[in-house]
């Protein structure tokens, strides 16, 4: 008997991706190192920040209601394209990696993360579905 394995799902899923003209967005992250000065111990110093882009993604456009924010997306990531962030930024997972995120940029504006899901298939992550908001 043969059976599809979870890698096998990664990268039909990331074939896929790819091949529906997926874009890049950017992962915003609080930087790590600090002056070593009097004003960064009190908070007066801005970190900055860190971006990681990660493409290809799939981007869709979700409805809003007139009083609630004013965009809101999901987002489709393979498993492929979190792999540099992930080993750039030294976590565990992909799942660290939404979790401590300050934010995505998409065309030019800034979207707070409102939750993702994973989607695996035996036991391996192949798939991201994150939901922004602006």
């Amino acid at each position: 008997m043969t059976g599809i394995s979870g890698c096998a799902a990664a990268r039909a899923a990331d074939a896929m991706l790819r091949t529906m003209g997926g874009t890049e967005v950017t992962l915003l992250f609080a930087a790590a190192g600090l002056p070593a000065e009097a004003g960064a111990e009190l908070g007066l110093v801005d970190p900055g920040l860190a971006q990681a882009p990660i493409a290809p993604v799939i981007v869709n456009e979700l409805a809003t209601e007139n009083n609630g924010p004013r965009r809101r997306i999901e987002l489709v990531i393979g498993r492929s394209a979190m792999a540099q962030p992930v080993s750039q930024r030294n976590v565990e997972s992909a799942d660290v990696l939404l979790e401590t995120a300050l934010g995505i940029v998409y065309q030019g504006e800034m979207f707070h993360i409102e939750g993702f899901a994973v989607e695996r298939f035996a036991g391996v992550a192949y798939l991201y579905r994150v939901l922004a908001m602006a």
